[in-house]
């Protein structure tokens, strides 16, 4: 702890006379021998949540019966789910080992741009998710023409291209920065904790903040809100039947969309306020609330929670019907 303590006050002795080449995640501290423990923890939680996602990739993929879009759609979410992990877990287990916490700003600026393209990618891909539900419950007779796999294909390439034009514009506010310290509270680089560090930050750089967080987070979900409010309105006329298979279908999103909603709060409040009152373990969990929860949520909700995903997994992988 002395040795790591000694090495942050030297660097902020140098800071005012050297370009900064390294952050350090300062959230790790000194975790003894408890550090073997973190790292068979966090390694096992990685690898389950690598392999069931991919499970359910591969029994999409086999069961030409699931290639429907709102499957596709789905395979695309579990695809991200893992990509969104590699964003984050590697570090986590490569700091696990370290003595001084350090990434250098080249990694801690890929880090960020995955772990935000990737975030925005997954909201975008429920929003696309949501409006697919819509057409089957709303316009039944016109599913078909209006959310044919081709057409599935395109709104994925939407959502990248959507997701990476969104984010470029506020990274590339980001990444001309000059830094005046560089000790970050977390256990991963986060934009707004990097941009706290900058010597000097524009009106811009914050207004292009501003312009993500609506672009990622405020219209997905006012879409994604219009699009149930229709489901729900179709929901109180239709038949009892028609209700439960309604319910069904779209309880998943709901579950996800709502762990979204706290995992991303979580993330504001921690990255904006002061939340020193907050015991450190509890604030460094509460900041990766979202990619410790969201990763399993996601197949377990789809993979177990929907009956036809569910029969194809007990038939592919056990053989049974």
């Amino acid at each position: 702890m002395t040795h790591f303590v000694a090495r942050i006050v030297l660097i902020k002795e140098m800071e005012n006379s050297t370009e900064v080449v390294s952050f350090v995640l300062s959230a790790y501290g000194d975790i003894g021998n408890l550090k073997y423990l973190y790292f068979s923890i966090i390694l096992l939680w990685y690898i389950f949540i690598c392999t069931t996602n991919t499970i359910l990739i591969v029994v999409i993929y086999m069961d030409r019966g699931l290639h429907e879009p709102m499957y596709l759609l789905l395979c695309h979410l579990f695809m991200n789910e893992i990509s969104t992990s590699m964003s984050l877990y590697p570090l986590l287990l490569s700091q696990m080992f370290s003595d001084t916490h350090e990434v250098i700003l080249p990694w801690c600026f890929l880090q960020m741009f995955c772990f935000f393209i990737f975030s925005c990618v997954e909201l975008c891909s429920l929003t696309a998710m949501a409006y697919d539900r819509y057409v089957c419950i709303c316009y039944p007779l016109q599913y078909n023409v209006l959310m044919s796999n081709k057409r599935v294909g395109k709104i994925i390439l939407l959502v990248w291209i959507y997701s990476f034009t969104s984010y470029m514009f506020s990274f590339s506010f980001v990444i001309p920065l000059t830094f005046c310290g560089n000790v970050i509270d977390k256990v991963f680089c986060d934009q707004q904790f990097v941009v706290k560090l900058a010597c000097s930050v524009s009106a811009l750089t914050s207004i292009s903040d501003l312009f993500f967080g609506f672009m990622s987070l405020i219209l997905p979900f006012s879409l994604i809100s219009f699009s149930y409010m229709k489901i729900l309105w179709v929901c109180l006329i239709v038949s009892k039947e028609s209700k439960q298979k309604v319910i069904t279908t779209c309880t998943p999103q709901i579950v996800s969309l709502s762990n979204i909603f706290v995992g991303a709060t979580f993330h504001f409040v921690g990255s904006r306020l002061d939340v020193v009152f907050l015991p450190d373990k509890v604030r460094i969990v509460l900041s990766i609330y979202l990619h410790i929860l969201q990763p399993i949520i996601t197949p377990f909700m789809y993979g177990i929670y929907l009956p036809k995903i569910r029969q194809s997994c007990k038939r592919l992988l056990f053989g049974r019907k």
